[in-house]
């Protein structure tokens, strides 16, 4: 049976629980680059941005951007793969989505260690296409990262018919103004609230998005 729908996957916070691995290297490169070491729960509300924005947001130096995202990788790329777990009904969300839909992910991360990341989780496999920062000229909330996915899944399938599923406001509006349905979940680093004034529809988590975009 054909596929008629795309779901695109966000990953921190909808589908993986990476906090640990995020925040020990943001640790360490606030340490090596000189700035203070912000609390766990001011850093869990920026995941979902770009590294530069997160480092911008608690205080470096603009210019100085790339020595904090160079090091938050260098101490990343030690710890990303034991420190990241698939969250609760997350591939069991994939495994049902993969039966009606084409999928793929759309993701500040990059796409590389994303790649990696999902394979060493035992996901990859049933995803078309993984969409990075690296990939795209305009992260998230910009539309660029899934009219790029959609694109390279199948030109054919109408944006009426395509989810994207995030845990966070950039996500929503990313989907908003690609024109494809915003879905929101709570198990990851955004606020409830702001999410229900983004998205008509917020669930648990990925497995109940799933099970609704089934029936839509």
């Amino acid at each position: 049976m054909a596929k008629k729908k795309i779901i695109l996957f966000d990953l921190d916070g909808t589908l993986i629980d990476s906090t640990d691995a995020i925040y020990d290297s943001f640790c360490f490169s606030c340490q090596k680059n000189g700035l203070d070491i912000p609390p766990l729960e001011e850093v869990k509300k920026t995941i979902g941005h770009t590294l530069d924005d997160m480092f911008a947001y608690f205080g470096a130096d603009k210019e100085k951007l790339c020595f904090f995202r160079d090091s938050y990788r260098e101490f990343y790329l030690k710890v990303f793969l034991e420190k990241t777990e698939m969250l609760p009904n997350a591939t069991d969300s994939i495994k049902l989505a993969s039966e009606f839909a084409k999928l793929g992910i759309v993701t500040t991360k990059t796409s590389k260690r994303s790649r990696e990341l999902l394979e060493y989780l035992g996901v990859l496999k049933y995803f078309q296409i993984v969409i990075g920062i690296e990939d795209v000229q305009f992260p998230k909330p910009h539309k660029e990262p899934i009219l790029n996915a959609k694109n390279k899944i199948d030109t054919n399938i109408p944006l009426s018919d395509i989810f994207m599923v995030g845990d966070t406001p950039l996500d929503a509006r990313s989907a908003i103004d690609a024109g494809v349905h915003p879905i929101g979940v709570k198990c990851g680093y955004g606020v409830y609230e702001d999410l229900c004034k983004l998205c008509e529809n917020v669930f648990e988590d990925s497995l109940e998005a799933v099970k609704f975009i089934s029936t839509f």
